[in-house]
């Protein structure tokens, strides 16, 4: 199993086991992680499983395409390494990866 960390903006961690090749978005809302809705089921349509990469990890994944981009940036916690959790596949190499889930989402 690959490890995530969900982090609030309270400080609280949420530790994760997800599969390769499942999204982190579904890695949370399997796992009941607050503040990760998926709304529209991953399809980068609602911008409800908004998160912030931490910035030892935003390098390790793929650019944001620019149907992401629109949703993030309609959204009140932008910031430059807002993702949304959709988009990003778990890999091996993500293991132990930290993310923080901004106010708004909670």
């Amino acid at each position: 199993m690959i490890k995530i960390n969900y982090v609030d903006h309270k400080g609280t961690n949420f530790e994760v086991d997800a599969t390769e090749g499942e999204t982190l978005m579904s890695a949370a809302t399997n796992n009941l992680v607050p503040g990760i809705d998926g709304d529209c089921g991953g399809s980068c349509a609602c911008g409800t499983c908004h998160i912030i990469v931490d910035e030892n990890w935003a390098h390790r994944l793929s650019d944001r395409n620019s149907e992401e981009i629109s949703l993030l940036q309609m959204t009140p916690d932008f910031e430059d390494n807002s993702r949304l959790a959709c988009q990003i596949v778990v890999t091996k190499e993500l293991n132990g990866l930290v993310i923080n889930i901004p106010e708004h989402q909670m």
